[in-house]
């Protein structure tokens, strides 16, 4: 078996097994890890790449220079005869010569297109798509958002390790981090409680360290998809004005909490809960109060699950509105 056949057989392979996984994923029969993903991907296309310009493509020019060598000799040993001969127009096996294979199409061909999404989602921005209601009425469902990735520090794809320090998140801040019960799974809240902090919500009223941050009551909220009302205010959160929702019908007792690392920095009453923050961990929670499951219910996001800062809509097709930045 020459390897031209030896390559097809091991890309088909390696391509079938790509496919097979986004099947599963999209089956849901796995849980997906994109970054993995994409950075296999990059990878694996990326040695293709090399393989194609060091190997497979001088190889390629080779073989029609020596095809276009031998017609010259060809006729060079003709015309010495004294034979006469036609031109034989090369040309379209030169083009079959260097053209390249369908398994290198579909790898190395790929290469540059990947590495630019590669190097964008891992250390510039990176997309998201808001799945619940959260966080409104900040952000909507549907809401198609752009995560800035160096904001908080620049981390190594899959590994997450920080090779940059960045800024420390800041209270108001929107983040999106790695679900702690499970880092597959992403979140986004805002950020509440920086490490140190003692953060209270009590009869739905929040107060860190002692202080109550300031709220104004303003005209209700119409939730179109319920065709409900919510009670809405306006918090302003270390400087950051932002929208909050309250439910009146719900109770300030925090039901349904599971355990969690450092749940002993937790105190839960019949009106709410208190908690200490601890050193390199953040208490988050979502803008529609009574309707997020956040660190009330699961506790705190270790700095090494921080994603990045969201800051932008780019599309939502329901609504194009919505485009544009938040707080």
């Amino acid at each position: 078996m020459n390897i031209d056949k030896i390559m097809q057989a091991a890309t088909a392979v390696v391509l079938g097994a790509f496919a097979l996984y986004g099947v599963a994923v999209f089956q849901g029969w796995t849980e997906g890890n994109f970054p993995l993903a994409l950075f296999l991907a990059t990878v694996v296309t990326g040695g293709y790449w090399l393989a194609e310009r060091y190997h497979f493509a001088p190889q390629r020019r080779l073989a029609a220079q020596q095809l276009q060598e031998a017609e010259q000799m060809r006729r060079q040993g003709l015309e010495q005869q004294g034979i006469a001969y036609d031109n034989v127009d090369l040309e379209p096996a030169k083009q079959r010569l260097l053209m390249q294979p369908w398994w290198l199409d579909w790898t190395a061909g790929l290469f540059p297109v990947i590495v630019v999404v590669f190097v964008l989602r891992s250390f510039l921005f990176e997309p998201f798509k808001i799945p619940s209601g959260s966080m409104i009425p900040t952000l909507q469902i549907g809401d198609l958002i752009l995560v800035n990735k160096f904001t908080y520090g620049i981390r190594l794809p899959v590994l997450g390790t920080k090779i940059t320090q960045g800024t420390p998140p800041q209270r108001g801040d929107v983040m999106v981090f790695h679900f702690p019960p499970n880092p597959n799974q992403d979140f986004i809240k805002r950020v509440v409680g920086l490490p140190g902090d003692t953060v209270e919500y009590i009869n739905k009223r929040l107060t860190i360290n002692g202080q109550a941050v300031p709220t104004s009551p303003i005209p209700d909220y119409l939730d179109d998809s319920s065709n409900s009302y919510s009670s809405q205010f306006e918090e302003q959160l270390a400087g950051v004005h932002h929208f909050i929702l309250n439910d009146k019908n719900r109770p300030a007792m925090v039901a349904g909490v599971s355990q969690f690392p450092g749940m002993e920095n937790c105190s839960y009453f019949d009106t709410g809960v208190r908690c200490k923050v601890p050193e390199g961990h953040y208490f988050m929670m979502g803008d529609n109060r009574d309707n997020s499951l956040d660190s009330r219910y699961w506790g705190f996001v270790p700095d090494e699950n921080i994603v990045g800062k969201a800051f932008f809509v780019w599309m939502n097709f329901g609504n194009l509105k919505r485009i544009g930045s938040f707080h």
